[in-house]
């Protein structure tokens, strides 16, 4: 299986690194050709342009956005790593479903169709680990916006029979390191059964 591993944090020691390390270990373990997209290492611009959003009818992508796109193509399998902030994903990785999600890539809107036809067939899973600060019940009462983004919008442009996964960490806030390390071997087995 070829993975496709987008992690959003902008602290390089942070838990939710400890969380993606973990993922693309087991990923590995398991055999699978595992990519990640570090998108604050990477420097990722999230800012839509306005000559982006002026084209955003047209093919393709910048040229700087060229290589998301390759990987969006090349993978069957994408996992998306991110802490949970004000009830989303970080800018930064929504910024990147702006620009790189874009039409001849992800989408095609065909003529006199008022409804986009997706083009990631390719993608059979989605996962989202992620961390909240408060607790599921709070999330849920929110709308867990990142999870219907992942689940509802990006997955009708991915393959029709797409599988989820949810992995949630909740209460970061307010949890002890033996929590975390429950979380973490959870997490692991949860990948190395994919």
């Amino acid at each position: 299986m070829n993975v496709l591993v987008v992690y959003c944090h902008p602290v390089p020691t942070s838990f939710v690194a400890a969380v993606r390390d973990r993922v693309v270990e087991a990923l590995e373990r398991r055999g699978h050709d595992v990519r990640v997209e570090d998108l604050y290492a990477q420097g990722f611009g999230p800012s839509l342009t306005a000559a982006e959003r002026l084209a955003h009818r047209e093919i393709g992508v910048e040229p700087e956005l060229q290589e998301y796109a390759t990987n969006l193509r090349w993978c069957d399998s994408i996992v998306f790593v991110y802490p949970t902030w004000w009830s989303g994903m970080p800018a930064t990785l929504k910024g990147w479903l702006d620009r790189v999600w874009a039409r001849g890539v992800a989408w095609d809107l065909p003529p006199g169709a008022s409804t986009l036809r997706g083009r990631l067939r390719n993608v059979r899973r989605l996962a989202i680990v992620t961390t909240h600060g408060s607790a599921r019940r709070i999330n849920w009462l929110e709308g867990q916006a990142g999870r219907g983004t992942v689940f509802r919008s990006l997955r009708v442009l991915c393959h029709p029979l797409v599988r989820t996964t949810w992995l949630a960490l909740y209460r970061m806030d307010h949890i002890d390191d033996g929590v975390r390390a429950k979380f973490l071997d959870k997490v692991e087995r949860r990948f190395l059964r994919w």
